[in-house]
C-alpha cells in the first residue's frame, strides 16, 4: 500500500504512514508514487491503488459487467480515500467507491448491490446524458473537480487543485452527480436484474438502503454524500425488499473464500489509514485470525517496527506460502526501508504467482529500477512496457519509463515516455514539448515515431486539464 500526493519522485517506496509508490495500497491524488506527508492526518483526498484490494473489486464487479453485456476490462473501478459513504460514475465507464463505503459494508454482498446499481446507472447512460463534458476529462481532474482532491501533481504543490473553474464556477458536485428519483428507480431495477442473473441475493442492497435510513435523521450538512447525490425515497426501499421477497436467490450467501478477502480488504484498509493505536484496539494482539495478523503487521510497517512487521508476514507466509499478496506487502516492507535487493527477488514471486496484476509488476520495476543496475534495466523496461500497454494512463509508470530508457543511454525513447507521463496528466503542451524532441531522435516510420505523432495531436486537442 501507498500514499501519495505530491509530484513523482522515484524514491524509496511504499505504504507506511509515509507511503511513496505504486505499490501494495497507493493514495495518491494520480498515479504517482511520491512521498507524502502524513497519510492518517489525510482524512479525504486522492486515490488509493492497490493489486490486492482492485483483485477484491474485480472479483465483486466483474460478473456484474458481464451480465450487464460490458466489457470487464472497459470498466474501471477507482477507490478514493474519503470516510463518508458514496460512490458514483463518471468519465464514460469508470465507477468511483469512497474508502468509507468500503469499510461500511459488512459482506462482500453489500458492496456487490451499490456495485450492481451504479452500473445500472452505465447502462442507462444517466451521467453521460446529464454533463457530457466530463467525459474527456483524466481521472485525476475528474477526482479534483467532483471530490475536491488536491492534484498538483506536475507542480508538487500538494494544495494545487483543478478547482471548479475548469468546468464554470456555477458547476457543484451535487449538481454534477445528482440523479433523479426516476433514474435512481431504474438504477436499482437493473441491479435487481443484474444480481438475480448473477445468482445474489439483493439483501445487500436492502441492508445498505436501512444504513442510509439512519442518514435521513441527519442534517444535510452531517449527512454523507451518496444521500445528497442518491436521494433514498420510501419507494426505493420498498422496492428492494419486494425484490428480496421474489427473488430465488434470496438466501444466498457469500462464499467463504469471498468473505476471508473481503476481510483481509477491510484489515489493510485499517492497517494503513488508522493509527497503530487504534488498529491494536480494532484487532488486539489475542486475536490470531488471518486478517488480524495481517493489519497489524501493515501498522507495525507504519510505525517503523519493522521486525516485528516482518515476523507478521512470515507468520502469515509459513501457513500461505503462494499467497501473492502477502508475498508482495513483505517485499513492499523490505522495499521501504531501503533493502532493495531483498525486495526484488519477492516481488518476482509475487508476479510469478500473479502475472495479470500490473501494480506488482510496477513496483518489481521500479525496484528494479531503484538498485541503479545496469543489468537490471532491460527487466525494467519490459515490465514497465507491459504495465503501459495494461494500464495506457499509468502516468507512472511513464515516469519510470522514462527513468529506465534515460539510464540506458536512449534519451528519445526517455523523451517518448515523458510525453505519454505529461499526456496521461492532461499537461498538454509538455507532452507536445517532449513528443517533439522525441521525434527528432525516433526513426521515421519507426512505432516510436508514429506514437510520439499521435501525443502531438492529442496534445493539439484541448487545453490542458
Amino acid at each position: 500500500m501507498d500514499v501519495i500526493n505530491r509530484a513523482a519522485v522515484p524514491s524509496q517506496p511504499a505504504l507506511r504512514q509515509v507511503g511513496r509508490r505504486a505499490v501494495g495500497l497507493v493514495l495518491a491524488a494520480c498515479l504517482t508514487l511520491a512521498p507524502v506527508a502524513d497519510a492518517a492526518a489525510q482524512s479525504r483526498g486522492g486515490l488509493i491503488r492497490d493489486a490486492e484490494i482492485e483483485a477484491t473489486l474485480r472479483a465483486y464487479a466483474d460478473p456484474i459487467f458481464a451480465a450487464a453485456g460490458l466489457d470487464t476490462s472497459a470498466v474501471q473501478v477507482h477507490i478514493i480515500n474519503d470516510k463518508r459513504i458514496n460512490a458514483f460514475v463518471s468519465n464514460g465507464m469508470q465507477i468511483f467507491i469512497h474508502t468509507g463505503l468500503l469499510t461500511e459494508a459488512k459482506t462482500p454482498n453489500e458492496v456487490i448491490g451499490v456495485i450492481a446499481h451504479e452500473t445500472g446507472h452505465i447502462t442507462g447512460g444517466h451521467l453521460a446524458r446529464q454533463k457530457e463534458e466530463l467525459e474527456n476529462r483524466t481521472i485525476e481532474a475528474i477526482i479534483g473537480l467532483l471530490v475536491g482532491v488536491a492534484v498538483g501533481v506536475a507542480s508538487g504543490n500538494a494544495q494545487a487543485g483543478v478547482g471548479t473553474a475548469t468546468l464554470g464556477q456555477g458547476i457543484a458536485q451535487r449538481n454534477l452527480l445528482q440523479y433523479s428519483q426516476a433514474q435512481e428507480g431504474a438504477a436499482d431495477q437493473a441491479a435487481f436484474g443484474l444480481l438475480e442473473a448473477t445468482h445474489q441475493s439483493p439483501k445487500g442492497m436492502v441492508d445498505f438502503f436501512r444504513v442510509l435510513a439512519r442518514q435521513e435523521a441527519l442534517s444535510a450538512i452531517n449527512q454523507d454524500p451518496y444521500m445528497r447525490t442518491h436521494p433514498l425515497t420510501t419507494s426505493r426501499v420498498d422496492a428492494a425488499e419486494a425484490a428480496l421477497k421474489r427473488s430465488p436467490y434470496a438466501d444466498a450467501k457469500d462464499s467463504p473464500e469471498l468473505m476471508m478477502r473481503h476481510e483481509r480488504m477491510l484489515a489493510k484498509f485499517i492497517g494503513y489509514l488508522d493509527p497503530l493505536s487504534r488498529v491494536m484496539i480494532t484487532y488486539p494482539e489475542k486475536d490470531q485470525s488471518v486478517p488480524a495478523r495481517y493489519a497489524r503487521a501493515i501498522a507495525y510497517f507504519r510505525a517503523s517496527r519493522t521486525d516485528e512487521a516482518l515476523a507478521s508476514m512470515d507468520s502469515l507466509l509459513a501457513e500461505a506460502p503462494s499467497d501473492p499478496f502477502f508475498i508482495e506487502q513483505k517485499a513492499q516492507i523490505l522495499y521501504d526501508r531501503g533493502r532493495l535487493a531483498e525486495a526484488v527477488p519477492l516481488y518476482q514471486e509475487a508476479l510469478d504467482l500473479a502475472p495479470q496484476e500490473p501494480l506488482i509488476r510496477m513496483e518489481l520495476a521500479e525496484a528494479q529500477v531503484g538498485l541503479e543496475d545496469p543489468s537490471l534495466l532491460e527487466a525494467a523496461t519490459a515490465n514497465l512496457n507491459e504495465v503501459v500497454r495494461l494500464e495506457p494512463k499509468n502516468a507512472r509508470a511513464f515516469h519510470l519509463l522514462a527513468i529506465a530508457y534515460g539510464r540506458a543511454g536512449n534519451a528519445p525513447m526517455a523523451d517518448l515516455a515523458q510525453a505519454e507521463e505529461y499526456l496521461a496528466r492532461g499537461k498538454k503542451k509538455d507532452a507536445k514539448r517532449f513528443a517533439d524532441r522525441a521525434l527528432q531522435g525516433l526513426p521515421e516510420g519507426s512505432p516510436g515515431w508514429l506514437k510520439a505523432q499521435d501525443i502531438q495531436f492529442a496534445a493539439d486537442q484541448g487545453d490542458d486539464d
